[in-house]
């Protein structure tokens, strides 16, 4: 129900509008006089009471009206800022959990589990998304199959508390990453363009794909408009996703070197960053933020706002008065006594 261009969450309250007559109500109040020019005409007096009237009937108006629950419902309103909309696409898989910046297989007798890739990864996604406001965030870890925990949204509490939960437990033995890249681009399917879209990929390994997930993944990928961003957390230490001339032979034709040539050939943006330190990884997620702060129409869900404050405030008003009006009759009555 609307009154008053407001939304009122109990409106049967307003059946009691109608009050506001009381004051206008004559009390019988004649009485005999012996000469009628005992009664001067008060015009002065006429006014004021009137006005007490009036006073009485806005005060019992404005408390209906407040109990009555008045608000402006939620809305969605749109407006321009700087920022992106971004998925970013964990791996779950079982060597996540394993060292990251460990260069020396001493090193692992003091390997701390707390410590591992996801963990780590987990933390520099929380800090990222903690330092950009306006973006619009999704997100999606994969293993064998792909799973879109959270659709794209504004709610900052929310992608926290998702990327916070992905830290938890062990991760499981396969890695379907088409699956995953396929997925975190229909969550931009149907939707409003609204500026810059971004896949943050973030996984230490990389996977084979047949011609027909090739042409699938590029598809969608320049359809869509979407840029992607691979943070490759090195899982051998020494290879580079670039072939080098003396490099050694068992890193030829790996995965993660396959896919990364895929990305390039898609035609769209693409850059890969290569980290086998903490150092590396807080440099790519810097990086990603600087470059990221475009033009985008940010959509803002604006809460559902009570409107009931002003019209107890005209009530309280008019009752202030209503009380100022008995003192004062108040002591007129006395000082005529004395």
């Amino acid at each position: 129900m609307t009154l008053l261009g407001l939304h009122w969450s109990t409106p049967n309250v307003l059946f009691l509008l109608p009050l506001i007559i009381l004051p206008w109500l004559n009390r019988k109040s004649d009485k005999t006089v012996v000469w009628i020019d005992f009664v001067p005409i008060d015009s002065l007096s006429k006014v004021i009471g009137r006005l007490l009237k009036l006073l009485a009937s806005t005060a019992i108006a404005g408390l209906v009206l407040a109990l009555a629950g008045p608000y402006v419902p939620e809305k969605k309103v749109e407006r321009v800022a700087e920022g992106a909309e971004i998925v970013m696409v964990l791996d779950r898989s079982r060597s996540m959990d394993g060292p990251f910046a460990v260069k020396e297989r001493a090193q692992l007798v003091n390997y701390d589990k707390e410590n591992n890739k996801r963990r780590i990864a987990t933390n520099y996604l929380k800090e990222f998304v903690k330092k950009r406001p306006n973006d619009r965030f999704g997100f999606i870890f994969f293993s064998a199959n792909s799973a879109d925990i959270l659709p794209m949204t504004y709610n900052k509490e929310a992608i926290l508390a998702t990327i916070n939960a992905n830290a938890l437990g062990r991760g499981l033995s396969d890695t379907n990453m088409v699956d995953a890249l396929i997925t975190s681009a229909k969550m931009f399917e149907g939707k409003t363009y609204r500026g810059s879209r971004i896949v943050l990929l973030v996984s230490d390994g990389g996977q084979g794909m047949n011609d027909e997930e090739k042409l699938q993944i590029s598809t969608l990928y320049r359809q869509l408009n979407i840029t992607i961003y691979w943070i490759y957390m090195r899982s051998i230490h020494g290879m580079t996703l670039e072939e080098k001339e003396d490099e050694n032979s068992h890193w030829k034709g790996k995965p993660e070197r396959e896919l990364h040539t895929f990305f390039k050939s898609i035609n769209q943006p693409y850059q890969v960053f290569e980290a086998e330190e903490l150092k590396d990884f807080s440099e790519a997620i810097d990086e990603i933020d600087r470059q990221q702060y475009q033009t985008l129409i940010v959509e803002e869900t604006l809460p559902r706002e009570l409107k009931d404050k002003p019209f107890y405030w005209v009530a309280m008003i008019a009752m202030l008065f209503l009380m100022l009006a008995q003192f004062y009759t108040a002591w007129g009555v006395k000082e005529t006594l004395r």
